[in-house]
Protein backbone atom coordinates (compact mmCIF):
# COMPACT_ATOMS: atom_id res chain seq x y z
CA UNK A 1 0.00 0.00 0.00
CA UNK A 2 1.42 3.38 -1.00
CA UNK A 3 1.97 6.29 1.39
CA UNK A 4 -0.84 8.27 -0.31
CA UNK A 5 -3.29 5.37 0.09
CA UNK A 6 -2.44 5.09 3.79
CA UNK A 7 -2.91 8.83 4.17
CA UNK A 8 -6.33 8.71 2.47
CA UNK A 9 -7.45 5.84 4.71
CA UNK A 10 -6.26 7.69 7.80
CA UNK A 11 -8.05 10.90 6.80
CA UNK A 12 -11.24 8.99 5.97
CA UNK A 13 -11.17 7.24 9.37
CA UNK A 14 -10.65 10.56 11.14
CA UNK A 15 -13.45 12.18 9.16
CA UNK A 16 -15.84 9.34 9.98
CA UNK A 17 -15.44 10.20 13.67
CA UNK A 18 -16.46 13.82 13.07
CA UNK A 19 -19.52 15.76 12.02
CA UNK A 20 -18.90 18.62 9.61
CA UNK A 21 -21.01 21.74 9.25
CA UNK A 22 -20.19 23.94 6.28
CA UNK A 23 -21.35 27.18 4.70
CA UNK A 24 -21.19 30.68 6.17
CA UNK A 25 -24.65 30.86 7.76
CA UNK A 26 -24.59 27.35 9.19
CA UNK A 27 -21.13 27.70 10.73
CA UNK A 28 -21.94 31.11 12.22
CA UNK A 29 -25.00 29.67 13.96
CA UNK A 30 -22.98 26.75 15.31
CA UNK A 31 -20.35 29.08 16.73
CA UNK A 32 -23.04 31.23 18.32
CA UNK A 33 -24.73 28.19 19.90
CA UNK A 34 -23.93 25.76 22.70
CA UNK A 35 -22.76 22.76 20.68
CA UNK A 36 -19.12 21.74 21.01
CA UNK A 37 -17.08 22.88 18.01
CA UNK A 38 -13.80 21.01 17.78
CA UNK A 39 -12.16 23.00 15.02
CA UNK A 40 -12.85 25.73 12.47
CA UNK A 41 -11.36 25.22 9.01
CA UNK A 42 -11.04 28.37 6.89
CA UNK A 43 -9.95 28.54 3.28
CA UNK A 44 -6.44 30.01 3.37
CA UNK A 45 -7.16 32.79 0.87
CA UNK A 46 -10.42 33.82 2.57
CA UNK A 47 -9.68 37.32 3.89
CA UNK A 48 -13.04 39.10 3.77
CA UNK A 49 -15.24 40.41 6.58
CA UNK A 50 -16.97 37.05 6.99
CA UNK A 51 -13.63 35.36 7.67
CA UNK A 52 -12.77 37.91 10.35
CA UNK A 53 -16.18 37.51 12.00
CA UNK A 54 -15.82 33.73 12.03
CA UNK A 55 -12.37 34.00 13.59
CA UNK A 56 -13.73 36.26 16.33
CA UNK A 57 -16.59 33.87 17.05
CA UNK A 58 -14.20 30.90 17.10
CA UNK A 59 -11.89 32.63 19.58
CA UNK A 60 -14.84 33.50 21.78
CA UNK A 61 -15.97 29.88 21.54
CA UNK A 62 -12.37 28.77 22.33
CA UNK A 63 -12.30 26.81 19.08
CA UNK A 64 -9.09 25.97 17.22
CA UNK A 65 -8.70 27.65 13.83
CA UNK A 66 -6.93 26.05 10.88
CA UNK A 67 -6.37 27.75 7.52
CA UNK A 68 -6.31 25.15 4.75
CA UNK A 69 -6.44 25.07 0.93
CA UNK A 70 -9.76 24.88 -0.87
CA UNK A 71 -8.98 21.32 -1.99
CA UNK A 72 -8.97 20.19 1.66
CA UNK A 73 -12.42 21.69 2.25
CA UNK A 74 -13.69 20.12 -0.98
CA UNK A 75 -12.61 16.71 0.31
CA UNK A 76 -14.13 17.23 3.77
CA UNK A 77 -17.50 18.21 2.30
CA UNK A 78 -17.51 15.78 -0.66
CA UNK A 79 -17.54 18.71 -3.06
CA UNK A 80 -20.30 20.59 -1.22
CA UNK A 81 -20.79 24.36 -1.41
CA UNK A 82 -18.73 25.14 1.69
CA UNK A 83 -18.09 28.84 0.85
CA UNK A 84 -14.61 28.49 2.26
CA UNK A 85 -15.58 27.47 5.77
CA UNK A 86 -16.09 24.13 7.57
CA UNK A 87 -16.56 23.39 11.27
CA UNK A 88 -15.84 20.02 12.90
CA UNK A 89 -18.51 19.65 15.55
CA UNK A 90 -19.96 17.19 18.02
CA UNK A 91 -22.79 15.08 16.63
CA UNK A 92 -26.27 16.59 16.64
CA UNK A 93 -28.13 15.80 19.83
CA UNK A 94 -31.79 14.85 19.59
CA UNK A 95 -34.20 16.31 22.12
CA UNK A 96 -36.81 14.53 24.20
CA UNK A 97 -40.56 15.14 24.04
CA UNK A 98 -40.38 16.87 27.42
CA UNK A 99 -37.91 19.37 25.94
CA UNK A 100 -40.53 20.48 23.42
CA UNK A 101 -43.11 21.06 26.14
CA UNK A 102 -40.53 22.91 28.25
CA UNK A 103 -39.78 25.21 25.32
CA UNK A 104 -43.48 26.08 25.02
CA UNK A 105 -43.74 26.66 28.76
CA UNK A 106 -40.72 28.97 28.73
CA UNK A 107 -42.38 31.03 26.00
CA UNK A 108 -45.67 31.00 27.96
CA UNK A 109 -47.43 29.56 24.90
CA UNK A 110 -49.60 26.55 24.12
CA UNK A 111 -47.45 23.89 22.47
CA UNK A 112 -47.19 23.84 18.70
CA UNK A 113 -45.30 20.81 17.41
CA UNK A 114 -44.56 19.58 13.89
CA UNK A 115 -44.58 15.81 13.34
CA UNK A 116 -42.97 14.34 10.23
CA UNK A 117 -44.12 10.92 9.09
CA UNK A 118 -41.45 9.39 6.88
CA UNK A 119 -39.85 12.33 5.07
CA UNK A 120 -37.02 11.10 2.86
CA UNK A 121 -35.58 14.27 1.33
CA UNK A 122 -33.06 16.07 3.58
CA UNK A 123 -33.76 19.33 1.76
CA UNK A 124 -37.42 19.13 2.82
CA UNK A 125 -36.44 18.56 6.45
CA UNK A 126 -33.95 21.43 6.34
CA UNK A 127 -36.53 23.78 4.84
CA UNK A 128 -39.13 22.78 7.42
CA UNK A 129 -36.67 23.43 10.25
CA UNK A 130 -35.97 26.86 8.80
CA UNK A 131 -39.68 27.70 8.73
CA UNK A 132 -40.23 26.18 12.18
CA UNK A 133 -37.58 28.49 13.59
CA UNK A 134 -39.04 31.50 11.79
CA UNK A 135 -42.53 31.07 13.27
CA UNK A 136 -41.53 29.89 16.75
CA UNK A 137 -42.59 26.24 16.47
CA UNK A 138 -41.67 24.55 19.74
CA UNK A 139 -40.11 21.50 18.13
CA UNK A 140 -40.21 18.74 15.55
CA UNK A 141 -40.80 15.01 16.02
CA UNK A 142 -39.46 12.43 13.57
CA UNK A 143 -39.41 8.61 13.57
CA UNK A 144 -36.19 6.66 13.96
CA UNK A 145 -36.82 4.49 10.88
CA UNK A 146 -37.73 5.32 7.27
CA UNK A 147 -37.08 9.03 7.88
CA UNK A 148 -34.14 11.28 7.11
CA UNK A 149 -32.32 12.37 10.27
CA UNK A 150 -30.19 15.38 11.14
CA UNK A 151 -27.57 15.17 8.41
CA UNK A 152 -25.20 17.85 7.16
CA UNK A 153 -27.40 18.38 4.10
CA UNK A 154 -30.27 19.11 6.47
CA UNK A 155 -28.06 21.50 8.44
CA UNK A 156 -26.96 23.30 5.28
CA UNK A 157 -30.51 23.65 3.96
CA UNK A 158 -31.77 24.93 7.31
CA UNK A 159 -29.16 27.75 7.19
CA UNK A 160 -28.53 27.41 10.91
CA UNK A 161 -32.08 26.80 12.10
CA UNK A 162 -31.08 23.26 13.10
CA UNK A 163 -29.25 24.85 16.05
CA UNK A 164 -32.43 26.48 17.37
CA UNK A 165 -35.28 24.02 16.79
CA UNK A 166 -35.29 20.92 19.03
CA UNK A 167 -35.86 17.67 17.13
CA UNK A 168 -37.09 14.59 19.00
CA UNK A 169 -36.64 11.17 17.40
CA UNK A 170 -39.10 8.48 18.49
CA UNK A 171 -39.54 4.76 17.88
CA UNK A 172 -43.25 4.90 17.02
CA UNK A 173 -45.13 7.95 15.69
CA UNK A 174 -48.60 6.52 16.45
CA UNK A 175 -47.74 5.83 20.10
CA UNK A 176 -46.17 9.28 20.39
CA UNK A 177 -49.35 10.89 19.05
CA UNK A 178 -51.36 9.07 21.72
CA UNK A 179 -48.98 10.34 24.41
CA UNK A 180 -49.30 13.90 23.10
CA UNK A 181 -53.08 13.63 23.20
CA UNK A 182 -52.89 12.43 26.81
CA UNK A 183 -51.05 15.66 27.57
CA UNK A 184 -53.83 17.75 26.06
CA UNK A 185 -52.43 18.24 22.55
CA UNK A 186 -54.77 18.07 19.56
CA UNK A 187 -53.14 16.28 16.64
CA UNK A 188 -54.12 16.94 13.01
CA UNK A 189 -52.73 15.67 9.74
CA UNK A 190 -52.65 17.16 6.25
CA UNK A 191 -54.55 15.44 3.47
CA UNK A 192 -56.55 16.13 0.30
CA UNK A 193 -59.93 15.85 2.01
CA UNK A 194 -60.61 17.35 5.40
CA UNK A 195 -61.32 20.55 7.28
CA UNK A 196 -60.05 23.70 5.58
CA UNK A 197 -56.78 24.90 7.06
CA UNK A 198 -58.27 28.39 7.24
CA UNK A 199 -61.05 27.31 9.63
CA UNK A 200 -58.85 25.51 12.16
CA UNK A 201 -58.65 26.63 15.79
CA UNK A 202 -54.96 27.41 16.27
CA UNK A 203 -55.36 28.49 19.88
CA UNK A 204 -55.37 24.86 21.01
CA UNK A 205 -52.26 22.98 22.15
CA UNK A 206 -51.52 21.66 18.68
CA UNK A 207 -49.45 19.21 16.67
CA UNK A 208 -49.60 18.84 12.88
CA UNK A 209 -48.41 15.78 10.94
CA UNK A 210 -46.79 16.16 7.51
CA UNK A 211 -46.55 12.91 5.57
CA UNK A 212 -44.08 11.30 3.18
CA UNK A 213 -43.33 13.17 -0.06
CA UNK A 214 -45.03 10.56 -2.24
CA UNK A 215 -47.32 8.48 -0.03
CA UNK A 216 -48.51 11.10 2.44
CA UNK A 217 -49.40 10.14 6.01
CA UNK A 218 -49.29 6.40 6.63
CA UNK A 219 -52.65 4.67 7.26
CA UNK A 220 -51.57 3.54 10.73
CA UNK A 221 -50.80 7.11 11.80
CA UNK A 222 -54.05 8.46 10.30
CA UNK A 223 -56.08 6.31 12.70
CA UNK A 224 -54.65 8.23 15.66
CA UNK A 225 -55.38 11.75 14.41
CA UNK A 226 -58.00 14.05 15.87
CA UNK A 227 -58.74 15.41 12.42
CA UNK A 228 -57.45 16.23 8.95
CA UNK A 229 -56.56 19.63 7.52
CA UNK A 230 -56.76 20.47 3.82
CA UNK A 231 -54.92 23.34 2.15
CA UNK A 232 -57.45 24.93 -0.25
CA UNK A 233 -56.24 25.01 -3.87
CA UNK A 234 -57.85 26.01 -7.15
CA UNK A 235 -55.14 25.05 -9.62
CA UNK A 236 -54.82 21.94 -11.75
CA UNK A 237 -52.13 20.34 -9.58
CA UNK A 238 -53.82 19.44 -6.32
CA UNK A 239 -50.73 18.65 -4.28
CA UNK A 240 -47.79 20.53 -2.80
CA UNK A 241 -44.21 19.73 -1.91
CA UNK A 242 -43.94 18.53 1.70
CA UNK A 243 -41.85 21.49 2.82
CA UNK A 244 -44.23 23.95 1.12
CA UNK A 245 -47.30 22.33 2.67
CA UNK A 246 -45.64 22.33 6.08
CA UNK A 247 -44.66 25.98 5.71
CA UNK A 248 -48.22 27.00 4.82
CA UNK A 249 -49.63 25.15 7.83
CA UNK A 250 -47.06 26.60 10.20
CA UNK A 251 -47.61 30.15 9.01
CA UNK A 252 -51.38 29.78 9.29
CA UNK A 253 -50.95 28.71 12.93
CA UNK A 254 -48.56 31.63 13.45
CA UNK A 255 -50.96 34.09 11.81
CA UNK A 256 -53.92 32.98 13.88
CA UNK A 257 -51.95 32.98 17.14
CA UNK A 258 -50.73 36.49 16.38
CA UNK A 259 -54.35 37.59 15.99
CA UNK A 260 -54.07 38.58 12.31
Amino acid sequence: MSRDQKKNIKEKTQNDDKDFVFGLHSVKEVLKGDRDVNKLFLQSDLKDRNAQELKQLARKHKTLISEVPKSKLDTMTNGGNHQGVVAAVAAYQYAGIDDLFARAEEADEDPFILILDGLEDPHNLGSLLRTADAIGCHGVIIPERRQVGLTQTVAKTSTGAIEHVPVARVVNISQTIDKLKQRGVWVFGTDMSGQSLFTMDASLPLAVVIGNEGKGISPGVKKHLDGVLTIPMTGHVQSLNASVAGALVMYEVFRKRQGH
